[in-house]
Formats: C-alpha cells, sequence, structure tokens
C-alpha cells in the first residue's frame, strides 16, 4: 500500500515536470505570496483552480506557506503548486493587498492593489523602497479596458459585504435607539461561511418587513446607492432579497414622507443626477472627465436629506466634487423636525433622516469628507456627529453610523479569490511576460497591462509622474514650519490676556504648530513657554512683516486692535492664509470678500463675544422657535464685560484688561436700532451715554446699558426680518454713563489732536491740561476753586468722579496726540485689574414670540461668568475659547465658506456651542408665557 502511494506521488510529480516543457515555453516561475497587511486578510490573487490552470500551462508556481489563506495549502498542492517560504525564484510575485518594505525583493514584478496612485502619504514610504529596489509595480486598480472600466477587481463582494455588513449595523443602531427590528438578525459579513447564508438570513428578515413587523414610528427606509459598478451592482443583490422598490432620485421626498414601512426604497444615483457645472448649470460626462474642477455635487441638498442609508460605491479622484463635504454632514446630522420623520406615542422619534453610511470605497477624505480614516473588521462601526465626535464603542448617542472598512471582501475570502483569480487569470500571461531587469520598452505588453505599470526600472512611468506633484503639493498643504514638518502652522497676532486661551486650546493638538507674534516680546515669550509653542516679534503696522508670517502659515488669528484687521486680511489673501477675529467686520475686509472667495481663503469674524457668542445663542434660540412654527416678534440683547461687583471701586465702574480706546470710543459712537416698528438713530458725539437706561434682569446688580452700534442690519441677519423690535446693547454697572458723559464733556475723549499733547511738546500735568480744557490762564489756581469752576462746568457729581479718577492731580501726563488716546493709555494703568481680581461677563437675550395659535411668549438667555484669578479672566475665556474652537473648524474643514465670513449657519454656531459647553461656558433659558 506505501509503495503504491508512493508511485502515485511520482507519477503526479512527473506529469507536472513534464508539463513545464510541453509547451515549448520558456520555464515560467510566478509566487503568491502570503498576505500579512492585517490579521484578517485571507484572499489571495489566484485560487487553487486558477493555479492548476497556470501549472498545466506550464507555470512554475511557488506559495508562501499561510494557515491564514482562506483556502488551505493541501488545496493549493493538490493544484501543483509548490508550498515553500523562498520565493526569490519567481519573476513576478502576485499578492493582494501592501507589501511591507522589508519583505520587497529587488528586481522583481510585483503585483498588488499599491494605494499609491493618489500620493497616499502612508505608502509613500513603500513606493519610494519600490523604486530604489528596481522594482516593477503592476497596480490591480489601473487594469482597465478602452473605456476606462476596471477589468479586475474584488469590487462585486466588497459591495456584497459591505451590504451584509450595514444591515447588521442598522439592526444594532436601531436597537440602540429604541426600535427592534428584522435586521437584529442579520450578522456580520464574516460570520457566515459564505454569501449564500448570509442572503438567507436577509430574506427572512425581509419577509418579516413584508409582514409589517417594521415600527411604524421609523417610517420609510431609503437606500441610496452611488454608482452603477460592480460595487454598487454586488451591493444592490443582496439590497434585492429583502422587499424592495426602486425610485428615482426626484422621488426620494416623496417616498420619504409617504411611503410604505412594509417594503424598503432603493434608487441608484448616478453623475447626472447630482453633478453640475459651477457655472451655467447641466452636466455634461465628456467635460466631466476632462475637467471635474468646473462641477460641483448637489447631492447633499437633493438627494442626502431624504436618504437612510448611504451605500457609497463610487471611486473618487482628486479633484473631483465630494458627495458629501464636512458642512454637508454636519448639516444633515442636525436634529430635524420634518414630516418625513414620523412621531409615534411612545415611541423615540429619529435625531434626524440619515441613519447610516456604508462607504464601502473606503477612500479617507475623498467622496465623504469627513470619513477620514477607515474602520476595520474589528471594529466595522463608528457614530459620527455633528461635532466630529467618532464613538467606535457605543450604537446609542447622536449622529450617524458609519461602517468604512477598506478591505471587505476579505470577509468573504473564498468567493472573493474566486471570483478576483478568474478575472486576473486572462492577463497572467501578459503580465509573466514582464522581466523587471529589462527596460520596460522591450517589452510587449498589451495596453490593459501596460496602463497599470506604475513603477519600472528605478522611476515612475510616464502617466504616473503626477504622484511627485501630488506628493509635492500635500507638503506645500501641510504648511511646514522648521523642526514641526508634520504640523499645520497657526499665527496668534497679540499676546494680550485673550491671547492665552487661544493658546492653550489650539496647543492641545500637537498636529497644530502655534506661533505668537507680538510687539511686545516678553508678553510672547512668556506665553510660549507657559504652553510649549513658539514666539516671534511683529510690527503690527508693517505690512511686510505680516506678510511674511502669513506666507508661512495655513491660518492667521488676529487679536490687534480692531483697526489693524484690515492689513491683516490683506495679507492673508496674499499669501493664502485663513483669518479669523472675534471682531465686528471692518469696511475694509468687507472689499475684500470677492477676492477672498476666489482665492477660496476664509476670512472668519465675529466668533468672540459681542460680537460672537451673542450671535450664538441668540441664532439658537430664533431657529429653534422658527423650526416649531414660531414667529420672533422682537429682539432686545445686551452683553459686556464687567469687573466683579467687589472690585468695581471707582468712578467708571469699570476696569480694563486691554487697551481701553475701543471703549473709550464707542462711548463717543453712534447707533441705530428698532423699536416698535420704528427706527431709531442715536447721533455721533456723546448722544449715546444720555440714553442709557437701568436693567434689572438680574435684580441682584445694579446694571445700565444703552444701544451698541447698528442693531438694524441684524434683522436680515438673524432671518428676522418681520420683528418690530431689533436692539443689541451694551451692559455696564449703573454710573458708568454719568462719569463717561461728565468726561465726554469736559474734552477727555475728543479724539482730535490736541496742541498740548504732542508727544514732542512741552510736559504737561494732569491738573495743567484740567486747566487749559477750562480756559483758566493760570494752572496754579487754589485747588477748591479748581474744583468748583470743573463742577460748574459738568456738575458736581461728574466733577468728583473727575478727581476720583486722579484726573486734577499733578501727575505728568504720558502724551498720545489726542485726548482720546492719552485718555487710554493712563486708564490702561490707572483702572487695570491687579493679580487677585476678576471679571465678570454677563450677556441677556429677551425674545418676543408669537405661535401660530396666537398664543406668546418671552424667551430670557441668560450667560454669566466670573474669571479665575488663577487662570483666565472671563473676556478672555468668552473671546478666546470661542476664536481658537472657529480657528480649529476652519484647519478642520468644518467651516469652508470662503470670504468673507460670519458665524450663522447652524452647521458653525452649533457646533461652536457645543464645545463652549463643554468647556464650562453655558446659558440658562427661561420662557415666560405672556397671555
Amino acid at each position: 500500500m506505501f509503495c503504491k502511494r508512493v508511485t502515485l506521488f511520482t507519477k503526479r510529480k512527473v506529469i507536472r515536470h513534464l508539463a513545464f516543457y510541453s509547451t515549448g515555453k520558456p520555464r515560467r516561475v510566478i509566487a503568491i505570496r502570503r498576505e500579512d497587511q492585517s490579521v484578517w486578510e485571507r484572499r489571495a490573487a489566484f485560487s487553487p483552480s486558477n493555479v492548476n490552470r497556470l501549472v498545466r500551462n506550464g507555470v512554475r508556481v511557488i506559495v508562501q506557506p499561510s494557515n491564514r489563506r482562506a483556502y488551505p495549502m493541501q488545496s493549493y498542492i493538490n493544484a501543483g503548486a509548490i508550498i515553500q517560504e523562498d520565493i526569490s525564484e519567481a519573476s513576478v510575485i502576485f499578492g493582494v493587498k501592501q507589501t511591507p518594505i522589508d519583505l520587497l525583493i529587488p528586481n522583481k514584478t510585483y503585483c498588488f492593489f499599491s494605494h499609491t496612485i493618489k500620493a497616499q502619504e502612508a505608502n509613500m514610504p513603500m513606493l519610494d523602497a519600490i523604486l530604489a529596489k528596481n522594482i516593477r509595480l503592476i497596480d490591480y486598480e489601473k487594469l482597465m479596458d478602452n473605456a476606462g472600466n476596471r477589468v479586475v477587481a474584488f469590487g462585486k463582494y466588497a459591495g456584497v459585504a459591505g451590504m451584509i455588513n450595514i444591515l447588521h449595523g442598522l439592526g444594532l443602531r436601531l436597537l440602540a435607539l429604541g426600535h427592534h427590528t428584522p435586521f437584529m438578525h442579520v450578522g456580520p459579513a464574516h460570520n457566515y461561511r459564505n454569501s449564500s447564508m448570509a442572503r438567507q438570513v436577509i430574506r427572512d428578515a425581509g419577509y418579516e418587513v413584508a409582514l409589517g413587523m417594521m415600527p411604524k414610528s421609523l417610517g420609510p427606509l431609503t437606500f441610496v446607492f452611488t454608482g452603477s459598478g460592480n460595487v454598487s451592482q454586488g451591493s444592490q443583490e443582496i439590497f434585492q432579497e429583502l422587499p424592495h422598490e426602486y425610485v428615482p432620485p426626484e422621488m426620494l421626498r416623496k417616498v420619504a414622507e409617504h411611503g410604505s414601512p412594509n417594503k424598503i426604497y432603493g434608487c441608484e444615483v448616478r453623475r447626472r443626477h447630482h453633478l453640475v457645472r459651477k457655472n451655467g448649470g447641466g452636466y455634461d460626462p465628456d467635460e466631466y472627465e476632462e475637467f471635474p474642477e468646473r462641477y460641483i455635487s448637489t447631492f447633499a441638498q437633493t438627494i442626502a436629506p431624504y436618504t437612510s442609508v448611504l451605500v457609497n460605491c463610487i471611486y473618487w479622484a482628486v479633484g473631483s466634487p465630494k458627495l458629501l463635504t464636512i458642512p454637508d454632514a454636519k448639516h444633515l446630522l442636525i436634529p430635524s423636525h420634518t414630516p418625513w420623520l414620523p412621531i409615534s406615542v411612545g415611541a423615540p422619534a429619529l435625531p434626524h433622516r440619515m441613519l447610516a453610511i456604508c462607504d464601502i470605497s473606503a477612500d479617507p477624505g475623498g467622496s465623504i469628507e469627513f470619513m477620514n480614516e477607515c474602520t476595520t473588521i474589528d471594529t466595522p462601526f463608528c457614530l459620527y456627529d455633528a461635532d466630529r465626535n467618532k464613538d467606535t464603542k457605543s450604537f446609542k448617542g447622536p449622529g450617524v453610523l458609519v461602517c468604512s472598512i477598506d478591505n471587505m471582501p476579505t470577509q468573504l475570502p473564498r468567493e472573493s479569490t474566486d471570483f478576483f483569480g478568474d478575472l486576473l487569470y486572462p492577463y497572467a500571461e501578459d503580465i509573466m511576460s514582464s522581466d523587471a531587469t529589462r527596460p520596460l520598452e522591450e517589452h510587449k505588453l498589451s495596453p490593459v497591462v501596460q496602463g497599470a505599470i506604475i513603477t519600472s526600472n528605478g522611476k515612475l512611468t510616464p502617466a504616473f509622474e503626477y504622484i511627485n506633484e501630488l506628493r509635492m503639493a500635500n507638503n506645500r498643504s501641510r504648511h511646514k514650519v522648521e523642526g514641526r514638518d508634520q504640523q499645520t502652522s497657526v499665527v496668534i497676532l497679540g499676546s494680550g490676556l485673550v491671547s492665552a486661551p487661544v493658546v492653550e486650546y489650539l496647543a492641545r493638538d500637537k498636529n497644530i504648530a502655534v506661533t505668537v507674534a507680538s510687539q511686545v516680546k516678553e508678553e510672547a515669550d512668556a506665553l510660549a513657554e507657559r504652553y510649549g509653542v513658539q514666539s516671534e516679534y511683529l510690527q503690527a503696522n508693517d505690512d511686510n512683516a505680516l506678510k511674511e508670517l502669513a506666507s508661512k502659515s495655513r491660518l492667521v488669528i488676529s487679536l490687534l486692535p480692531y483697526d489693524l484687521h484690515g492689513a491683516v486680511a490683506r495679507a492673508c489673501v496674499s499669501c493664502g492664509a485663513h483669518m479669523v477675529t472675534a471682531s465686528y467686520v471692518r469696511p475694509e475686509v468687507q472689499e475684500l470678500h470677492d477676492i477672498a472667495k476666489e482665492a477660496e481663503i476664509t476670512l472668519l469674524n465675529e466668533v468672540g463675544l459681542d460680537p460672537g457668542i451673542d450671535h450664538l445663542l441668540a441664532l439658537e434660540c430664533i431657529h429653534d422657535v422658527q423650526n416649531h412654527g414660531g414667529r420672533i416678534d422682537s429682539f432686545v440683547s445686551y452683553c459686556g464685560g464687567l469687573p466683579a461687583p467687589e472690585f468695581s471701586d471707582n468712578a467708571l465702574r469699570y476696569k480694563f484688561s486691554w487697551s481701553p480706546r475701543g471703549v473709550l470710543l464707542n462711548t463717543i459712537s453712534g447707533a441705530k436700532y428698532l423699536s416698535k416698528g420704528q427706527v431709531v438713530e442715536v447721533l455721533s458725539g456723546g448722544e449715546l451715554m444720555s440714553v442709557a437706561r437701568d436693567l434689572d434682569f438680574l435684580p441682584g446688580f445694579a446694571f445700565e446699558g444703552f444701544p451698541n452700534r447698528d442693531s438694524t442690519k441684524y434683522s436680515s441677519l438673524y432671518g428676522i426680518e418681520d420683528a418690530h423690535t431689533m436692539f443689541r446693547g451694551t451692559l455696564r454697572y449703573k454710573g458708568f454713563a454719568e462719569t463717561m458723559k461728565a468726561m465726554q464733556l469736559f474734552g477727555f475723549i475728543d479724539p482730535s489732536p490736541h496742541p498740548s499733547l504732542h508727544p514732542e511738546g512741552p510736559k504737561i500735568t494732569w491738573r495743567q491740561f484740567a486747566c487749559e480744557l477750562l480756559g483758566l490762564m493760570d494752572p496754579s489756581i487754589f485747588y477748591e476753586n479748581l474744583k468748583t469752576r470743573l463742577a460748574e462746568r459738568i456738575g458736581s457729581t461728574g466733577a468728583q468722579a473727575i478727581e476720583s479718577l486722579g484726573l486734577l492731580s499733578d501727575e505728568p501726563i504720558v502724551k498720545c496726540g489726542s485726548p482720546l488716546d492719552t485718555m487710554s493709555h493712563y486708564l490702561t494703568k490707572r483702572l487695570q485689574f491687579e493679580k487677585h481680581e476678576t471679571d465678570f461677563v454677563a450677556l441677556r437675550h429677551e425674545i418676543g414670540v408669537t405661535w401660530s395659535d396666537g398664543k406668546k411668549e418671552r424667551r430670557e438667555v441668560t450667560m454669566t461668568l466670573r474669571g479665575d484669578p488663577h487662570s483666565h479672566s472671563a473676556m478672555a475665556r468668552t473671546v478666546g475659547l470661542p476664536t481658537a474652537i472657529a480657528a480649529k473648524m476652519v484647519l478642520d474643514g468644518e467651516i469652508q465658506q470662503r470670504g468673507v465670513v460670519l458665524p450663522f449657519e447652524p452647521v458653525v454656531y452649533k457646533s461652536l456651542l457645543s464645545r463652549l459647553r463643554y468647556e464650562g461656558i453655558t446659558a440658562k433659558e427661561v420662557i415666560r408665557p405672556l397671555n
């Protein structure tokens, strides 16, 4: 018996040996390498049946041993392969996924999915090694026919596995939201021996759907498939095991509102359904192929809002429009109040229409922009919410369920191997003729194989030389900073107290290189040392210095005096850097809108406090009312940064943590607001302090308020054009207006140059200057008489305030040209916060509402925050934190609007508020019925 087995074995070996020479062709040797890119990778480039055909055709096939491979080694032995570790004998080595650098054998032809054709950063070291080792790389992804269609791919089974997975995930997600569904019985794809077993389970689930066992509270489910290729076809094959009905994209909304819960609706979306020219509209497939940058996608506006599950099967090329941008995703994930999200008694409502995304394309940062890293077979799902949080541990919580496994087909490894090998086999003969040691020009290869060769003879082939350009572009986009090659560069202009929270917040992200630039180098150095960032000296009025900083930055945060923002914005636009500032939009910044938009630069303004958080809280309340069918009748708001009450011990009841110039200048500015349908204008020059009125919304505080700038423009900006009252005001402690009015009457707030305050003029004291302003020729007048004359001019209360501020003293004046600038410099020192003192921020919105049934109410939003003497002041936190958060949103692509931008979009202000609340900045809302 033993002898008989030996004889049979010998016969087989001889037959195989003779087969190598029976064709009369030179002996060819190929290898199938072991897959080691992932513990889950069980596929092979060829199945045993493919290997048997190759062997019978005279090919020596070496297979690296692997007990993980879907087909056991004995199957390959039976097919005629040689099992051995050493594959150096082979001239062509076939794999599936990327090859580790240290296992690449020089002077060989390698075939695998290299994931290098988009200059994917993670695989560039491998590409460099391939070039250095003179390897000819054939990438399966580029094996294409004359029409540009891929001829070798695992695509169908990527679609099959992806669809099984997302049905499994959908069942778990809906259960976490409070809904048991038939999908709970569908498992992950790798749990099944083959796809036939999975199909039977899905058919069973479909039977339950048809019997009406889906919760009515879910409404009709819609599955949208992008593309029509192998991936889409594979996923739709599984989908079609459910009771289903296909509809065109234009019917999606109708189906989402009125469809049947006893079936699942499908929709296949092609390019023509969502791609339109940026200019003029329409879609031309030939033009799109050549100039994809001329097109935008309307998918997020016309299709995604009515999609329950998105199955993304499209190939995305660099420069092509994205299917869903980060802002698109944020908008879709905002809780909706729409008729196609039914609410049943006792049943939890869905947070939004889109429940799940199966991104089978698995292209990080590609067509689904927020999908910047793939999930895995070990951790197949994550919940992505509107604040870009990713939860991989729970199915409960806000957001959309995402499955984006980049090796889906390996969950069905045998079928995938069979399918792929059968597609690859017709091109094997051509590929085996490749000799990496010979010039490529000496080969006569078919166009299909020729077009898939990425590297040869130590360099990129002409068709793929663009990879070098993409790599350089990627390097430039990172804006390398000396010593911080992998970081994004952000420059913060200004080193005052507001700057510290900005630096602290951004420095948390080690991928951001922060530089603090200031003309007060000591302050910048102190911040840099405290938070581990860099510092630079900057003369803010030096345009060349601004441009030099902007040219090295991806984003500039301007915390300089607001009259310098125009110069900063010009520098940013000319150098291609984004800008963020907490201040109101300056006219000279607004003028740059079109230029910045054309240059794809964001100039984001009004993201501090008054303006800033006040906008965010106002819009949150206004949109909540409008989304529920209410009308805004009136809007009255006050906001102010103040010393904590116990430290308001001066005539102004105020102290300064930065230059007082803006505060002083605002008191002589004009204002305009809408009151009960009438526009009220307050003239500039000092009238503003005369219209201050007492406020009692916090009874324990003695507040007063006065109008702030032009409130009327916010009627349209807030979307409440029908409101009869629109008022935005400044909040101060009672007594501020009276003292400021006295200082104005006396001439201390005059912005015009005064000859006695010329920096080069003779020395002068405050008492001498007071005498000049009173028209007294003798500055040695008796002090009591001076006070009397001052009281006659501005009143006794005002005179006492002026005296208490030291403005009648014999202290020499530091002259700054005008009374306003001189006073600003003086108050910086006189009324500065001491180290142990804290400040206090208060904000109040009162919003009048009328509902459709005629009922009226007032919504009161109140925010207060006290500073910490050991950390940041309240004003620094409320200005610095939203500014830093907004800057990070620009860097991360969450804000993609270009030109001059305000934070008024829901996808912006909701994220800002969410993150501010996480940082401890919160507001309280009270609703008071009015009838």
